[in-house]
């Protein structure tokens, strides 16, 4: 197959990028859908006057119905993105960059999605798209799934679907709220997975952020120790990785607190632990819920983190040496290795 790919390259190289953008025409719709012309053009970074051909060309092959809600992908145009799916990363370079992540960050598997979560809103719901698979095939029976919340974890829930797998498996959130809207938070992304696959889920009912007077009186309540207990017995964790300052913002830090952070060098975030460039932790927050070393005893660390402005983040958070399965993008994984290689 490689070989075939890189024949096509050499003999055909502008059918091979005339192919990479109608897939990925194809694929936006199909997160986006229904779809205007003019949202379409805005969201994949184009002119409504270049889309124009394209789409009548997609939807002269049956593989778009056009009415005025907007655009949907047909069941011919939706078998189309099946099958070509186990040919994308060889014929678009994502299996070559998902290798050097690899050797580069020490990770089992990196699975590279196309597109740069920082520039087009429909390649986070592609990052959800390809974390749900990888979710679906490696959950177990009995299996309990730690979640923390955020936009990377919300896109997986959304791709989820009901299977007699999940029928024995609990959902329940990694940590407390965060002063986000609500469907971003831990607890919401844990009971929408178990609705939408028939799992069980349990809720944390604590503030993200807690004096430490308080941490100790809560983490003595009936159902706190219930799901901590819970927690300690998580085979699969699923995950966000944040830029280090946004997600201090995110959680009111004062400006103090912020300054704080920048000198130390701080560049990622993961369960309320802030590390350096070096992976090096330069804070951990006062929260209950899953711990760092909790984490590297789960059998399977799940991370989803997209866009070139995470590069460094992903870097960072690499070396805790707990993941066992990084789903990116190419605007991070190019970002990234055009600084390290």
């Amino acid at each position: 197959m490689r070989r075939l790919v890189e024949l096509q390259q050499k003999l055909l190289p502008d059918l091979v990028q005339v192919l990479r953008e109608r897939y990925m025409l194809l694929r936006s719709i199909d997160h986006l859908q229904p779809i205007g012309r003019r949202g379409l053009a805005q969201a994949i970074g184009t002119t409504e006057r270049i889309l124009r051909a394209e789409v009548e060309l997609l939807k002269d092959s049956g593989l778009l119905h056009v009415t005025a809600a907007g655009m949907n992908l047909t069941a011919e145009g939706l078998q189309v993105l099946d099958e070509m799916e186990p040919l994308v990363g060889e014929l678009f370079g994502l299996t070559d960059l998902a290798e050097k992540m690899q050797s580069l960050l020490g990770i089992p598997e990196v699975i590279v999605v196309q597109g740069n979560a920082d520039q087009s809103p429909w390649v986070k719901e592609e990052l959800g798209r390809v974390a749900a698979r990888v979710l679906k095939q490696t959950v177990q029976e009995g299996d309990i799934v730690a979640v923390t919340g955020g936009t990377s974890v919300a896109s997986l829930a959304h791709h989820l679907s009901a299977s007699s797998v999940f029928r024995s498996v609990k959902f329940v959130p990694a940590r407390g709220g965060l002063s986000e809207q609500a469907e971003l938070q831990a607890n919401t992304l844990a009971s929408e997975m178990a609705a939408k696959t028939g799992a069980s889920y349990r809720l944390l009912h604590v503030p993200d952020r807690l004096q430490p007077e308080a941490l100790q009186t809560l983490r003595k309540e009936p159902q706190v120790q219930e799901v901590l207990e819970l927690l300690r017995e998580t085979r699969i964790v699923l995950h966000g990785i944040g830029d280090a300052i946004s997600m201090a913002k995110r959680r009111n830090h004062s400006e103090a607190e912020l300054a704080s952070l920048q000198e130390a060098g701080a560049v990622s975030e993961a369960f309320g632990y802030y590390f350096n460039e070096a992976g090096e932790t330069v804070y951990h927050m006062p929260t209950i819920g899953l711990q760092l070393d909790e984490v590297k005893k789960a059998q399977k660390v799940l991370s989803i983190a997209g866009g070139e402005s995470k590069a460094k983040a992903i870097l960072s958070f690499a070396k805790q040496s707990c993941q066992n399965v990084l789903v990116t993008d190419e605007g991070a994984a190019r970002s990234l290795l055009s600084t390290r290689l």
